[in-house]
Formats: structure tokens, C-alpha cells, sequence
């Protein structure tokens, strides 16, 4: 076991890393010092081969309730630049994870808010106890999800993160499943048996081979924001040939 302040790490012989978000006083609220341990956990789990998935889950009655308040408003009277610097780990921390070369498990235990939400978005399994709730609370506390957006709407699709982005609409767990934040919802006596379940099956796949198909997968998500991409799909809404057709003139016959 390694020891963190406020992420204790576990490394098991068959090659599971479980990483848990230990703040249970303020609902594993993230903060700086979560920001630094994880990234450091990740450095662990990365240098050692024989890790073969990561499973991310919270102490206590919660997984993860977001940042950090007090640590938000401590950054209110700051210089812009200064607070964008300080915003900037959770932005790492959450583009590493969404790329992260080991299969990530999340184990859901309990609610889910904010940045919370955007830690599932980037789990590639996520298993939730059927007690759980999820919401985007930003816009209610007059804030911009900003850093967690683009994983939530890769997630939740355009439509369905207008509706519960734009206004902290609240989600049942059945509905965060209907909507694809999480894949699977048990009831609590259940979670592990469900997350031993995932384990087996991941741990049965060739470990370089899931590597592999977790980049083709980013770099097939990737060529939905080309350029060519865009005007293709904004061309058949537009119900107008895109920049790139054209017409084959026949050649003249002598």
C-alpha cells in the first residue's frame, strides 16, 4: 500500500490498482492535494507493468461531491491568471485519466456531484449503487462547468448535457445508466460482486491490446472534430453539398 494523505493506493498481485478518494468529512470533495497525490498514484500505476486496471472509487457515504468549496472560494479574489493556473490540474488530471493507457473501473459508491460527475465521465466502466444520485450543480451556484464538460457531453451526447447541465437538473442512478454516465446499477450489498465481475472480464483481455484500442478509440472520437468532419455533418443539416463537392466536367470529344 502506498501512502497518500488523501488517496490510499493498493496494488494486488493479480495486477488491480484501487485508488480511493479519501476526504469522507467533505464527501471527497477534490482538492490541490487531491490533484498532486492522484497524478502522482498515476505516475505508480503507469511505471508498473503488471498493473492492469485501475479502479476509482470514494470512502464513505460518497464518491466524489466536486471541488472543493472552500478551496473555490479561497481562489475568488485571486488574479484571473492566477486562478486559471490553479484550475489547471483538474484539467490535466481528467485528460490524463480519459487516455490513461490501463483499463479504468469506476466503483460508484454514492453520489456524484460536479467534478465528481466528470471523474465517472472518464472512467471506461462505471458501476453504481442503485441508491446514488448525480448532478451538474454548477450553474445554481452561478459557475461554468467549464473543465468537466467535455467529458460529460462525450458521455451524455449534446442533447441530454443541455438537460441536465443548463439547469443542475438532479439524476436518479437508473437514469445516469439510461443516459450512459454509468453502464451498470446495483444495490449496494451488490457493488463488489459487480466490480469483481468487471475485473475478471478485463483481466481475461490482453493488457498491450487494450492500450492499443483505448488510443484507436480517442483517435476515432478525435475525427469527429476535423474540420472536414464539421462541415460534413453541417452540410447535411444545411441540406447543401459541402465545400468539397464537385461536378466531373466531361471531357470534349474532338
Amino acid at each position: 500500500m502506498n501512502h497518500f494523505e488523501t488517496i490510499p493506493l493498493n496494488i494486488d498481485a493479480a495486477g488491480v490498482a484501487r485508488l480511493t478518494f479519501s476526504r469522507p468529512d467533505v464527501h471527497n470533495a477534490l482538492n490541490p492535494v487531491m490533484f498532486g497525490e492522484i497524478g502522482a498514484a498515476l505516475d505508480i500505476i503507469e511505471a508498473d507493468p503488471g498493473v492492469r486496471v485501475l479502479v476509482l472509487s470514494g470512502e464513505g457515504e460518497s464518491f466524489c461531491a466536486g471541488g472543493d468549496f472552500r478551496w473555490q472560494q479561497s481562489q475568488r479574489d485571486q488574479p484571473r491568471a492566477e486562478r486559471i493556473r490553479s484550475g489547471r490540474p483538474l484539467a490535466d488530471l481528467l485528460a490524463r485519466l480519459d487516455t490513461f493507457p490501463r483499463l479504468v473501473i469506476g466503483r460508484i459508491n454514492g453520489p456524484a456531484y460536479g467534478g465528481g460527475v466528470g471523474m465517472i465521465a472518464v472512467c471506461d466502466v462505471a458501476v453504481a449503487v442503485d441508491s446514488a444520485r448525480f448532478a451538474l450543480t454548477e450553474v445554481r451556484l452561478g459557475l461554468v462547468p467549464a473543465t468537466i464538460s467535455p467529458y460529460v457531453a462525450a458521455k451524455l451526447g449534446p442533447s441530454q448535457v443541455r438537460r441536465v447541465m443548463l439547469n443542475a437538473r438532479p439524476m436518479a442512478a437508473t437514469e445516469a445508466q439510461r443516459l450512459g454516465l454509468v453502464h451498470e446499477v446495483v444495490p449496494a450489498d451488490k457493488l463488489d460482486e459487480a466490480i469483481d465481475a468487471e475485473l475478471d472480464q478485463a483481466l481475461s483481455c490482453a493488457p498491450g491490446a487494450v492500450a492499443m484500442t483505448k488510443r484507436l478509440a480517442q483517435y476515432v472520437a478525435d475525427f469527429w472534430e476535423t474540420e472536414e468532419a464539421k462541415e460534413g455533418m453541417q452540410s447535411f443539416f444545411d441540406k447543401r453539398k459541402p465545400s468539397w463537392h464537385r461536378k466531373h466536367a466531361p471531357r470534349e470529344r474532338a
